[in-house]
C-alpha cells in the first residue's frame, strides 16, 4: 500500500519504536468494517506499563493529527479492544490512485530497488533429444515471471538457459541411433525419434547389460574430442533446440544465454586447481571432495577416483563465469527442490572459497509436476510432452469461441493467447513449492481462479470503455456518490496495494503472490461491474466509474504480462 511506510513511519514516531518493527506488526484486516490498517499495541504493554486497550486510546489520540500534518489522507482512528482501526480518506484516496495509474500507465508498480544491477536466472534447462515435457513447465514459467518482477522493480535480469546437453546419456543415445536409427526419421520428428531410442536403449540393456558399456565408452569418446562423436552431439543438439524453440516462441520467452552444460568443459580447471591452491580439496575414498562438516552437510564431490568431473564442479564453473560476466548482484537458480542439497553444497564452497557474493546466491525450489499421483520419467517413456499441452489448450479455447463469439477478429491469435495463459496462469497461482498433479479437466477449464478468467476480465473492462466511448484523462474528478460503497472501494484498495505485491512477489522470489492477487482484483472488478452503474445519467459520474474501469485494466494487463500472459482486448 502506497501510504503503508507513511502510516508506520508516523505510528513508529507517535509510539517510540523503530519503523521496522511496526511494519512488521501493523496489518491489513480481512474485514473492510475493521478498517484499512490496524495497529496492535500488546507489544507496547511492557514498555508503558499501562493495559493495551488504555494504550491504544492514548496512541489514537496523538495519531490523528501526526497523520494528518504527514499528508496521509486517513478518515477516521477508532479504537477497538487492543487495536487501533485507521480508515482511509475513500475520495481522497480514489482519486489519488486512479489518477496515478492513469498517468502512469504500465509504469505503476514499478520501482528502482536493484538500481539497474544484474540478476543471473539459472532456468528452464531442458536436456538435449529428450522431449520439453510438463515437468519442465515449472522452471520455465517460475524463473520467466521471476525475471519480469525482477526488472519491474529496477533489476536487469540476465535469463540463461543452462541447457543438459553433456554426460553419459549421449554415449547411450551414440548407441542407440548407431544400431536402431535413421537419419531421415530424425530429420522429420527429431524428438519423439530420439526418445524414442533413448528409451529403447534403456529397455534392450536390461536384456543385454554391455550396452551400458558401450555407452560409457561413446561419451568417453565424445569427451575426447572423436569427430564422428562430436557431430552426432553437435545434430541432436541443434535439432532438439528447433524443437525447443517453437515451444518457448508459442509461450513468449526468450533467453539472453543458451550456455548449457558442455560449455564449461574447459572451464572448470580454473576451478579445481583454485580449490587446490586454497588449501580445500581433499582426497576421500579416491575422489576429491571439499568437507563441509562445519555446515552439517556431506562433503561436495569435486572430482570422482578416475578423474570425472561432477555436476558440483560445473556448477562452481558455470557461477566464477557468471560474476566475471555479469558482475550480478544476485543468482538465481530455479530449479526443483530435489537439488537442495547440491545447491546448499555450491554455494557453501564458493564461501569457503572466499567470494562473498556468495551469499546472493539463491536456489527457488518447487515442488513436482506429478501424473496420477506420480513423478514424470523420461527414461520410461511416462511424460506428457508441453506442446502437446499447449496445442490441446489452443484448439479448446477455438471450440469456445467458435460457440460463443464466432465473429472474434483474430480468433487464432487470441486462442493462442488464452489457451497458453491457460497453462501458465495455471502453474502461476500456485505456490512454488506445493506440487502440482496434471490434470487436463483442471489446466483447461475456463471459469473460476483461471488465467483465461483474468484475460476475459481484463476483455470486459476494454469492452465497457469501447462501448461508451472513453476518452482517456489522467485528470480525475469525483463528484458525490461516484465511487462510494464497498465495491468501488475493494477494487481501489487492491489497485492501490499493487505496487506492494510486487515489491512482495520480486523480493521473497513469489509470483503467486501476484497471481493471487490478480484473481482478487479481477473478482473484485467483475463485483463492482455487476452491482454498480458504470454508465450512468450524470456524465461526471459516468466518467468517474468509466476512469475506474480504466485503471483496473491498465493493471490488469500489466499483471497478467508480468506473469508472462498476454491479455487480449477482445474475447
Amino acid at each position: 500500500m502506497i501510504y503503508k511506510d507513511k502510516i508506520a513511519a508516523t505510528i513508529a514516531q507517535v509510539v517510540d519504536l523503530e519503523v521496522e518493527a511496526v511494519q512488521r506488526i501493523l496489518e491489513t484486516p480481512k474485514d473492510l468494517k475493521m478498517g484499512d490498517l490496524a495497529f496492535p499495541c500488546f507489544q507496547l504493554a511492557k514498555t508503558m506499563r499501562k493495559a493495551p486497550p488504555m494504550i491504544a486510546s492514548e496512541v489514537a489520540e496523538r495519531l490523528t493529527p501526526a497523520l494528518q500534518a504527514a499528508g496521509v489522507p486517513v478518515g477516521s482512528v477508532q479504537v477497538v479492544g487492543a487495536y487501533i482501526n485507521l480508515f482511509l480518506d475513500q475520495q481522497a484516496v480514489a482519486k489519488d490512485v486512479i489518477a496515478t495509474i492513469l498517468t502512469e500507465k504500465a509504469g505503476y508498480g514499478s520501482a528502482d530497488i536493484g538500481g539497474g544491477a544484474h540478476v543471473t536466472i539459472d532456468l528452464s534447462s531442458p536436456n538435449i533429444a529428450k522431449p520439453f515435457s510438463m515437468g519442465h513447465l515449472r522452471s520455465t514459467v517460475i524463473g520467466n515471471a521471476q525475471a519480469n518482477l525482477l526488472a519491474k522493480i529496477g533489476y536487469q535480469p540476465v535469463r540463461i538457459n543452462h541447457l543438459g546437453d553433456w554426460g553419459t546419456q549421449f554415449g547411450k543415445l551414440i548407441v542407440a541411433y548407431k544400431k536402431w536409427g535413421s537419419e531421415a526419421a530424425v530429420q522429420q520428428n527429431p524428438i519423439p525419434e530420439l526418445l524414442k531410442l533413448y528409451v529403447q536403449f534403456h529397455d534392450e540393456a536390461k536384456a543385454d547389460p554391455s550396452l551400458e558399456d558401450q555407452g560409457r565408452e561413446w561419451f568417453k569418446k565424445l569427451e575426447d574430442g572423436d569427430q564422428e562423436a562430436q557431430q552426432l552431439w553437435q545434430w541432436f543438439r541443434d535439432e532438439s533446440l528447433k524443437e525447443f524453440n517453437k515451444t518457448y516462441a508459442l509461450m513468449g520467452i526468450k533467453f539472453d544465454s543458451l550456455h548449457g552444460e558442455a560449455f564449461y568443459n574447459d572451464k572448470m580447471d580454473r576451478v579445481v586447481n583454485e580449490l587446490e591452491a586454497k588449501g580445500l580439496l581433499v582426497e576421500d575414498e579416491g575422489a576429491m571432495v571439499v568437507k563441509l562438516d562445519e555446515y552439517d552437510m556431506p562433503p561436495c564431490l569435486i572430482k570422482k577416483s578416475d578423474g570425472a568431473t561432477l555436476y558440483a564442479t560445473r556448477d562452481l564453473a558455470a557461477a566464477l563465469y557468471r560474476q566475471d560476466t555479469y558482475q550480478f548482484a544476485k543468482a538465481l537458480y530455479v530449479v526443483g527442490n530435489e537439488q537442495r542439497l547440491h545447491f546448499r553444497q555450491v554455494f557453501k564452497v564458493l564461501e569457503k572459497m572466499g567470494y562473498g557474493w556468495a551469499a546472493e546466491m539463491h536456489h527457488i525450489p518447487f515442488g513436482m509436476m506429478l501424473k496420477d499421483g506420480k513423478k514424470m520419467s523420461t527414461r520410461k517413456g511416462k511424460v506428457i510432452l508441453l506442446d502437446e499441452v499447449l496445442q490441446a489448450a489452443i484448439a479448446d479455447v477455438k471450440k469456445v469461441i467458435a460457440e460463443k463469439n464466432p465473429n472474434l477478429a483474430n480468433k487464432d491469435q487470441v486462442a493462442e493467447q488464452v489457451g497458453v495463459g491457460a497453462i501458465i496462469f495455471h502453474d502461476l497461482k500456485n505456490y512454488r513449492m506445493n506440487d502440482i498433479n496434471f490434470s487436463w479437466e483442471e489446466m483447461l477449464t475456463f471459469e473460476g481462479e483461471t488465467g483465461p478468467y483474468v484475460q476475459y476480465t481484463h476483455a470486459r473492462a476494454n469492452s465497457i470503455l469501447r462501448k461508451a466511448g472513453y476518452v482517456e484523462s489522467s485528470d480525475v474528478v469525483l463528484p458525490a456518490g461516484a465511487l462510494e460503497g464497498a465495491e468501488a472501494w475493494a477494487v481501489v484498495t487492491l489497485l492501490l496495494n499493487f505496487p506492494n505485491v510486487i515489491k512482495r512477489a520480486g523480493e521473497e522470489f513469489d509470483p503467486s503472490a501476484l497471481g493471487k492477487w490478480i484473481i482478487d482484483l479481477a473478482q473484485a472488478f467483475n463485483k463492482f461491474y455487476a452491482n454498480v452503474r458504470v454508465l450512468a445519467e450524470e456524465e461526471a459520474v459516468k466518467n468517474a466509474r468509466l476512469q475506474l474501469v480504466a485503471a483496473t485494466a491498465t493493471v490488469l494487463h500489466e499483471g497478467l504480462r508480468l506473469l508472462g500472459l498476454e491479455a487480449p482486448a477482445e474475447m
